[in-house]
């Protein structure tokens, strides 16, 4: 007889669900850290606004609470907790390095996001230094993405879609629809294969980073195809910031116009905002209304990328069938799409506004604290030759394209629904 593996056990996926909802949960009981402040402009500021003995004390006591979560998820998985024990502390300094270069405000200023500064920075220690295995076999960079984007649920809230009109969300669905499905009949027709064009596609379509990183996990992408997408969205924004706002202008298009053209094409929330106020208040207001409106079918797209990588590439099946089974469905979902889409619902609607607004706040700190631990993880694991290699020339001009295709045509939507 063969040894068969117990049919129930503890996934990553429900580990992230569990801990992700844990603190949730923390934080609606009133047990919440005050979230560090890293925001400065130059050497003096840096000391007084973030190297104070009280906001040291802070960046401290958010480490207590990630270092505990990181520690017992690991012993969850059944992992060794003794790397993770003394490897975490230094990819969280890391990490806060990397925090407080992005607080900076003439980088705040270009859309530099912190997650950018720690891949930076793990790239930088692996291509010119030797990073020890008790080190490399600390790093959990699947934990803590999923952990981030089950809190990232808790930001999207469905009654704002509500109040925001109808307009920006017909835009959204339209370009997000049509955009994703030309992104990734672009990246199939260069060669590109099916799990980089996914990430291509949701990240040109939906939100940039966040949803190139929830693309990922549905589908069990490679880390360092997620940090290449992640690099050229974060870089191509830059000069998007500057230059649509000049060309609306230029077009003589209405406010209304410019800031849905621009809520539907740049691709980071950070980027809309600082876009849209270059032009004025109205498109201050419906851009952040369209990205907002778009942040919020991430969940939705999540769950169908899922359900499609599950029956394209379906591994278990035999030769003679040709679909696979609910229960091989069931498997393979990845289950923290369920914490994130649960967390949603919970702040839609069974949270009080008025908790939500005392929260949130603190969630998000610690959603992107989350993402940036995951990516200082990736940059400690990764060499230059991985994730900039002459293969990346194609998924580059794949990325550039889509998203021409995504300026003109929003362009067009936007001018039909907000003339």
């Amino acid at each position: 007889m063969t040894n068969q593996k117990p049919t129930f056990s503890i996934s990553e996926d429900w580990t992230v669900v569990v801990f992700g909802f844990l603190i949730i949960g923390l934080h609606l009981l009133g047990f919440k850290i005050q979230p560090p402040s890293f925001g400065w402009s130059d050497t003096s500021d840096l000391f007084i606004k973030v190297l104070t003995i009280n906001n040291l004390t802070n960046i401290f006591a958010l480490f207590l609470l990630v270092y505990v979560i990181a520690i017992l998820a690991s012993a969850a998985l059944g992992k060794g907790i003794s790397s993770v024990a003394k490897g975490f502390p230094i990819v969280y300094m890391l990490t806060v390095v990397a925090l407080i270069l992005a607080g900076n405000t003439f980088l705040k200023n270009w859309n530099l996001e912190a997650v950018i500064f720690s891949l930076s920075i793990g790239l930088a220690i692996s291509n010119f230094f030797t990073v020890p295995l008790w080190l490399k076999n600390a790093l959990s960079t699947e934990l803590y993405v999923k952990i981030g984007l089950v809190l990232l649920g808790s930001s999207i809230i469905f009654g704002d879609i509500l109040k925001a009109g109808s307009l920006g969300f017909i835009q959204a669905l339209l370009v997000v629809v049509a955009v994703w499905y030309f992104a990734f009949w672009l990246c199939k027709k260069m060669g590109i294969d099916e799990e980089l064009s996914i990430i291509i596609s949701s990240a040109v379509s939906i939100c940039g980073v966040s949803a190139a990183i929830a693309s990922a996990g549905a589908i069990k992408g490679d880390a360092k195809k997620l940090s290449y997408v992640i690099s050229v969205v974060l870089i191509t924004a830059i000069p998007m910031i500057i230059f649509m706002p000049f060309i609306a202008n230029m077009l003589g298009l209405s406010q209304a116009v410019s800031g849905a053209w621009l809520g539907g094409t740049i691709d980071t929330t950070g980027a809309v905002i600082a876009s849209g106020s270059l032009i004025g208040e109205e498109a201050l207001k419906i851009s952040t209304i369209v990205k907002f409106s778009q942040n919020v079918l991430l969940g939705l797209a999540a769950f169908l990328i899922s359900i499609y990588w599950t029956y394209t590439n379906n591994t278990t099946q035999t030769a003679l069938e040709s679909k696979p089974t609910l229960g091989i469905i069931w498997e393979r979902f990845p289950k923290f799409v369920l914490g994130f889409i649960g967390a949603s619902l919970l702040f839609s609607f069974v949270v009080s506004p008025q908790t939500v607004d005392l929260i949130k706040g603190d969630l998000k700190a610690l959603q992107g604290l989350w993402f940036s631990l995951a990516f200082t993880s990736i940059g400690l694991e990764t060499k230059f030759s991985d994730l900039f290699n002459n293969e990346g020339k194609k998924p580059l001009y794949a990325f550039l394209l889509a998203q021409l295709f995504n300026v003109f045509f929003t362009l067009i939507v936007a001018y039909l629904l907000f003339k």
